[in-house]
């Protein structure tokens, strides 16, 4: 019988912020359960073992990243909209490193919720570009950059490898700002016929 007021929600949250604090790896059930202040095998009331609850936080995590993506795109377009969806990434990844691990290691992408979840993410990406006149494949290989981008900065800066006195909030925007330059210069290049 689950414990009176703990729910799917509560122990989400409880495995993120182990995962946020700790990382990825060293999520367990058993710390999970000592975290929540009960026995392990009540876990199983609200997720399906270690790999269940790994799939959950992953879903989650994608999840968070969209609302966070959407919510900095608001009000904005073309170039701002890029801007503050890179900063909203950035907030993401230093605020919550543990589910930002989760988004980019999905057990398992042929699984049709984590599909659907992580394609749900570059929809907010995909509608800003437009703005710009992408679409198509144009679209997808400029989102594939975007991303390559941001998870890129983010990753190297988790691991500690920027190791330079320089401000790194000032290097993320003007490699941000780069990015947008290569989008207008995309733009003006002449169309190459088949």
């Amino acid at each position: 019988m689950p414990r009176a007021g703990l729910d799917q929600q509560i122990v989400l949250q409880a495995a993120a912020e182990i995962v946020d604090q700790h990382g990825w790896e060293t999520l367990t059930l058993a710390l999970l359960a000592q975290k929540l202040g009960i026995r392990t095998p009540s876990l199983y009331n609200h997720v399906n073992g270690l790999p269940g609850l790994r799939h959950k936080l992953t879903i989650h995590g994608l999840r968070l990243l969209k609302e966070a993506l959407t919510t900095a795109a608001i009000g904005r377009s073309g170039d701002t909209a890029i801007r503050a969806m890179s900063e909203a990434y950035l907030a993401f990844a230093r605020r919550h490193p543990g589910l930002y691990e989760a988004t980019q290691r999905a057990q398992d992408w042929q699984d049709p919720e984590i599909r659907q979840t992580a394609a749900a993410v570059i929809d907010p990406v995909i509608r800003v570009l437009h703005a710009y006149g992408l679409e198509g494949d144009a679209a997808i290989h400029t989102v594939r950059g975007f991303r390559s981008l941001l998870h890129g900065f983010a990753s190297i800066e988790q691991q500690g490898g920027f190791g330079m006195a320089l401000d790194l909030d000032d290097s993320f925007r003007m490699l941000v700002d780069i990015f947008i330059s290569g989008i207008h210069s995309l733009l003006h290049q002449p169309r190459q016929r088949p």
